[in-house]
């Protein structure tokens, strides 16, 4: 049964509405809202349903009168003519009210009366008969069936021929041939005998069960006794190698651990200040010219801007043009008459579309559905006089791909900081992803970057798994002080390291991280936690409960530009496990992800694209190398122009 039926344009006026469930006029508004913020608005049309709470909502999209037809029905229904409903009511108020479209436009979406009641219950009448009739299953007969097929004469093995079902079966692991015997299975004769369905007159019968595994036992023995006797005389070896592994021994080492355990150097929950450490802050900081505390974008350079620079470069030297029939041929290629796109039109152009974008890095599952939400956007749709049809779609898919990288929500972090210092709080910033991304490297650009903006930092090493993570942040802590001391502060120290060692429970550090933030009166607590992988469960478990206990202000996902089809794995199975793992009604999900090596990367700009996508979060920060300053903002149109060069 269906929950409502609605048609409206593109505009947002609604045209038709049918309400299948008692309730208030207004039940089918927040779904419908609902898809046009977060499918119709974000460029996600690639599937054509979409699920709101308890109900499921399907949609189709006609592009050439701008209209937008939605039905809405329980999600625990498995209503299968819907889809036939929702092409059938698109197709009859299209012929049913064309020429009001056509000649009165956008007045007559205005002033028009649209009773389509009467004819919406005899399609919903005929499309719930049509999934009732079904045709009755009719058994195969023999002649269908493959053991017809088969003959006697296919069933009888002639001898010095190998069946075929040993020979495909004849690849065993580990199994050796000991000689050119091979031993017969119980029940079964030999290969390489004749085998009959049944005993011929004249010929002796065949051994009997018992005989036959009477006679491969003791073939079965001799061949072992054999072995054995041949293995005895192999000689002995000298001396046997000690089981077990050996620690290497360096001559120029320290053989004593506890010389280089500094985890227990930790009193209040700072580390003791080591001996100072010489290092060149040119290349801590990279560039020296830029404005301090400045977040700069993107920058990539369009095929387009650089052809404008080398005309500009070369204004006297003349313009190759085409002779006059290659221009005049392309010319009338390019005329296409005001043509409505159709699917076959576009299916090549959409083909090479979605190659480009694999080629890109961008993952193939996401790929498929810009490609599809392009399709669904421009059929029926009226191209211009000079348009070709590259064109359009490349035009359709450069804008669909600047929307995605827009979410919804911005993420504003200095305001947010400034906010919870009006509250007298510490602002959190947990930091997740699997292992090897850059999650420690990254919390000291973003450090660093704090407190160029003013903010004092608290780190909380709550990485107690890997080895090397306290001395890692350890390192970075010492370094950031000596680029900002206290004494360019006014005494107060800008960033402080809170760590416990190795070995101890993560989301208690982080609690007592924040609390002594706090007392202390720190800006911003930036929480590092242990890499994992997406299926390791108790480890997804622990990164739930640290988040779910200490409640971040922001959990930042950490993943690299290099991966392609795990990236959608990934976010996707640590969403899964913190709403999994929550004790909370609402779970707190991932909020924002940094993006990280994306120097390394050249053009394939794509693990941009399929994150954004697939989680709907925007991109807080970018990594772009390996000083403090190569930390940057997500520029879309940067990461676009790159994706959609040749």
């Amino acid at each position: 049964m269906l929950d409502f039926f609605t048609i409206f344009s593109k505009g947002g006026l609604v045209l038709w509405c049918f309400q299948g469930v008692r309730g208030p006029a207004a039940a089918a508004t927040a779904p419908v809202n609902a898809l046009i913020r977060s499918v119709l608005l974000q460029e996600r049309g690639g599937n054509n349903s979409f699920t709101h709470e308890a109900l499921t909502l399907k949609y189709k999209l006609d592009n050439q009168f701008e209209l937008v037809f939605v039905v809405g029905f329980q999600k625990i229904l498995t209503l299968t003519y819907v889809d036939k409903l929702i092409d059938d009511v698109h197709r009859e108020f299209r012929d049913k009210y064309r020429n009001e479209f056509q000649q009165k436009g956008a007045l007559g979406l205005l002033n028009g009366t649209f009773d389509f009641k009467e004819d919406f219950m005899r399609l919903l009448r005929d499309a719930e008969e049509s999934s009732k009739i079904r045709a009755p299953t009719v058994m195969k007969t023999f002649e269908q069936s493959l053991k017809s097929q088969k003959t006697v004469k296919c069933m009888i093995e002639t001898r010095g021929e190998k069946p075929k079902e040993k020979v495909k079966n004849k690849k065993n692991k580990g199994s050796k041939k000991e000689g050119p015997e091979a031993v017969a299975a119980p029940g079964k004769a030999p290969v390489g005998e004749k085998q009959q369905l049944c005993p011929v007159p004249g010929e002796k019968e065949e051994l009997t069960k018992d005989e036959i595994l009477q006679k491969n036992r003791e073939e079965f023995f001799k061949r072992h006794m054999k072995a054995g006797d041949r293995s005895s005389k192999s000689p002995k070896p000298e001396a046997q190698k000690e089981k077990g592994k050996k620690p290497r021994v360096w001559d120029l080492g320290n053989s004593n651990a506890k010389v280089l355990d500094y985890s227990n150097s930790a009193t209040n929950g700072s580390a003791e200040a080591p001996p100072g450490e010489e290092f060149d802050p040119e290349i801590a900081l990279g560039d020296r010219n830029r404005e301090p505390g400045r977040l700069y974008d993107l920058e990539y350079e369009s095929d387009d801007e650089a052809e404008e620079e080398k005309v500009l470069q070369n204004p006297s030297k003349p313009s190759v043009k085409k002779g006059g029939l290659g221009g005049m041929f392309g010319m009338l290629k390019g005329l296409v008459g005001s043509k409505s796109l159709t699917r076959e039109d576009m299916d090549p152009v959409l083909e090479k579309m979605k190659d480009h974008l694999i080629a890109k890095n961008v993952a193939a599952e996401i790929a498929v559905q810009l490609c599809e939400s392009v399709a669904k956007k421009l059929e029926g749709k009226v191209m211009g006089t000079f348009t070709t049809v590259t064109s359009t779609v490349k035009q359709a898919l450069q804008e669909a791909l600047v929307q995605i990288l827009q979410p919804q929500r911005r993420v504003d972090v200095l305001r947010d900081v400034m906010d919870a210092q009006r509250h007298r709080r510490p602002y959190v910033v947990t930091f997740c992803g699997v292992n090897g991304v850059g999650k420690s490297t990254n919390l000291a650009k973003i450090s660093f970057w704090l407190i160029e903006n003013g903010f004092s930092v608290l780190i909380a090493a709550c990485d107690t798994f890997r080895a090397g993570a306290v001395e890692q942040l350890r390192t970075h802590t010492r370094r950031l002080n000596a680029l900002h001391p206290p004494e360019s502060h006014g005494g107060r120290t800008m960033v402080q390291l809170y760590e416990k060692g190795y070995g101890k429970d993560a989301a208690g550090i982080a609690m007592e991280a924040i609390s002594y933030a706090r007392n202390q009166g720190f800006d911003v607590v930036l929480v590092d936690t242990a890499g994992r992988m997406q299926d390791n469960a108790p480890l997804m478990t622990a990164l739930a409960k640290l988040i779910a206990v200490n409640a971040p202000d922001l959990v930042l996902f950490v993943g690299e530009a290099l991966v392609g089809n795990e990236a959608v794995d990934q976010l996707v199975k640590f969403n899964k496990a913190l709403a999994d793992h929550s004790m909370a009604q609402t779970p707190r999900l991932i909020d924002g992800i940094v993006l990280t090596k994306f120097d390394t990367i050249d053009d394939k700009v794509g693990a941009a694209i399929s994150m954004t996508y697939i989680t709907s979060k925007p991109i807080v920060f970018v990594g772009t190398g390996q000083t403090y300053c190569d930390l940057r903002s997500l520029n879309a149109k940067a990461v676009v122009a790159a994706l959609m060069k040749a």
